[in-house]
């Protein structure tokens, strides 16, 4: 039997995982070729690119996976490729010698050893050899950020925090692996040991990237137990630099990333040699317990927990078919707002997260009454229970009176590509390439066509500019409110493009000053809402509920309480969607291509006439004379 590096990390998940692959003898007795260990690892990139994309995916939608996921890589590997391709040419300058990777020849590096029958293999992302070394790099399309923001200081209130990794030369070493680092003058040994645990921990965000590469060392080193090197190996995790500003430059069309004005590369690399050797005896325990569960093939059920993924994307694929679908879609005891924290049991201890569904606690309901301390949870339990609703009619009646008109309902569709496309931008940046505006002249006074204007970018060439012209034509910056759901998003779009457009960042910056969020008005806004008078429980609980909402104020969640609107019979029914139909404009036909834009413009203009129709929707829940109509 040949097992990948990816049929290692997912066999090692839980003993369950193997068994309900189902895997049969004549894969027992197979071996793995580069193009089905390219696929794997292909299908493991695309979960990464889209987990880096998509904050929220909460559309509530039933959608054919196996199309998406199709079409999501289809639009998306080009831009992992040139990640590797410019981490190949990077590897070439800085280190000399003889490069192989990916884009450069077909013939990758691979090493493989043979134990207990079992044969291991892995295939290297860029491997590199010069005479006095070799280097291992193992390329993920994620940033620098969560590993430059590790922080540990000294033990003292309010003490100045120090990064545990030190950058030189494009290289970020862990402080206390570099020879007289004065280590101790900026953190103790305990936070610094703390904070680099997190590197050892496969679930956490930034150890599963180290995982993987210890997963190398581990099969590399065993091969070299037959086929020794006298060289020392040294093994890099290259990622994305996240302080990297692409200066615009093009060469036949395609970007050329230059060292940005500040001299820093689009690609970083993190030295990893020490953590990959600790982690040796972990992925050693891991073989041993991949072995045993290959002979037992043992598919009964096991617990929940954080090796099943849940709500990240590398959910395992067997959560919601097999292990999870106990899981109600609605209301189920997970489905509690804010309660990372889980639920104090009468013996002290907490319980949270999936450990409810072990115990039994599966609906929202299951959950016992005594448990319930916090107002929004007694508020989300009892419109449960009775099919119903809560309203505070003062707070959304005060709130409403703040919004002054006209009100700017605006959406934006965003690419965010892992390498920057346009000049100013940089890695995983929301490049927005849509909006669509509705404006409201005056309470409940808005025309779905009439009214709206869309902008959309009709090729996937820079037409920010264009956006940012005709954002400023149709809307007043001096007054009025700029509305969104969620409108932080929004906000966020609107200054960085005022960054890179310093000539409209007067207009673009009074308009983000007036930024207002549907979610105030349903949720709560505690400053806001204190501003306006109120105290006490009011300010801490929700001002409205819906047994529907199911834990979520998200837009596809809120509109079907308030409207019959529906994303179902749209062409283009998410933000997923959008990016990948945007992403493929030059693989299209010029029909299709005119068909696509077309369900661009409806999908966004739905977002933004949805927010009319709940504002409209939640005037009238207040609205004396509406209530005195609806009693007659």
């Amino acid at each position: 039997m040949a097992i990948s590096k990816t049929d290692f990390i997912n066999f090692t998940r839980c003993r369950r995982y193997a068994a309900l692959e189902n895997l049969k003898k004549d894969r027992l007795d197979s071996e793995v070729t580069y193009e089905e260990y390219k696929k794997q690892e292909e299908q493991s990139e695309l979960q990464e690119l889209l987990g880096s994309m998509i904050e929220e995916t909460e559309d509530g939608l039933e959608i054919d996976h196996t199309e998406v996921v199709n079409r999501q890589l289809e639009a998306m590997m080009p831009y992992y490729k040139r990640v590797e391709e410019e981490t190949g040419k990077l590897v070439l300058e800085k280190w000399k010698g003889k490069t192989i990777f990916a884009e450069k020849t077909k013939e990758q590096m691979s090493f493989e050893f043979l134990k207990n029958g079992i044969r291991y293999i892995c295939y290297v992302d860029v491997y590199n050899e010069n005479e006095e070394e070799i280097n291992i790099i193992e390329v993920k399309a994620t940033t620098s950020k969560k590993y430059a923001e590790l922080t540990a200081g000294l033990k003292k209130v309010g003490g100045e925090k120090y990064p545990i990794f030190y950058k030189s030369d494009n290289v970020y070493c862990l402080k206390g692996e570099i020879p007289r680092y004065p280590l101790e003058e900026e953190m103790t040994i305990e936070n610094y040991e703390a904070k680099k645990s997190k590197l050892l921990n496969r679930y956490e965000d930034v150890g599963k990237y180290i995982h993987d590469l210890a997963i190398q060392r581990y099969f590399i080193e065993h091969e070299m137990e037959e086929n020794p090197v006298s060289k020392p190996i040294h093994y890099y995790l290259a990622v994305l630099n996240h302080q990297y500003i692409f200066d615009g430059t093009y060469e036949n069309g395609k970007a050329i990333y230059n060292p940005s004005s500040d001299g820093e590369e689009l690609i970083t690399f993190f030295k990893l040699d020490g953590i990959t050797k600790e982690y040796q005896k972990i992925i050693e325990e891991e073989r041993i317990m991949l072995e045993e569960t290959l002979l037992r093939l043992d598919a009964s059920k096991v617990n929940l927990g954080v090796q099943c993924g849940y709500k990240t994307y590398n959910c395992c694929k067997f959560f919601k078919p097999v292990c999870g679908s106990i899981i109600p879609e609605k209301n189920s005891s997970l489905n509690y707002i804010h309660n990372g924290h889980g639920f104090l049991k009468e013996d002290g201890t907490r319980c949270k997260g999936l450990d409810l569904i072990n115990e039994g606690y599966i609906n929202l309901l299951d959950i016992p009454e005594e448990w319930i301390v916090k107002k929004n949870h007694e508020i989300q339990r009892e419109c449960t229970k009775n099919h119903e609703q809560y309203i505070n009619k003062e707070k959304i009646k005060a709130i409403l009176g703040t919004i002054q008109y006209p009100i700017y309902h605006l959406d934006f569709e965003t690419m965010p590509c892992p390498v920057p496309r346009f000049k100013g931008e940089w890695p995983y940046i929301q490049s927005p390439f849509e909006f669509s505006l509705h404006i409201e002249k005056e309470p409940g006074v808005c025309d779905k066509q009439k009214d709206n204007i869309i902008f959309l970018a009709e090729t996937t060439q820079d037409e920010r500019e264009d956006m940012i012209k005709l954002m400023l034509s149709s809307m007043d910056p001096d007054k009025g409110t700029l509305f969104a759901q969620n409108v932080p998003f929004e906000k966020g779009r609107i200054k960085e493009l005022a960054k890179m457009f310093p000539q409209y960042k007067e207009g673009l910056m009074k308009l983000y000053d007036r930024g207002f969020d549907l979610l105030w008005i349903v949720n709560n806004n505690k400053e806001m809402f204190k501003e306006l008078g109120f105290e006490g429980e009011d300010l801490e609980t929700f001002n409205f509920y819906d047994y529907r909402l199911s834990g979520s104020f998200s837009i596809k969640k809120t509109l079907p309480v308030f409207s019959d609107l529906s994303y179902k019979n749209l062409v283009v029914k998410n933000g997923t969607e959008a990016i990948v139909e945007y992403a493929n404009y030059d693989k299209m036909s010029k029909e299709e291509l005119a068909l696509k834009k077309e369900a661009l413009r409806i999908y966004c203009q739905q977002d933004t006439w949805a927010m009319v129709e709940i504002l409209n929707a939640l005037r009238k829940i207040v609205d004396e004379k509406e209530e005195e109509k609806m009693e007659c």
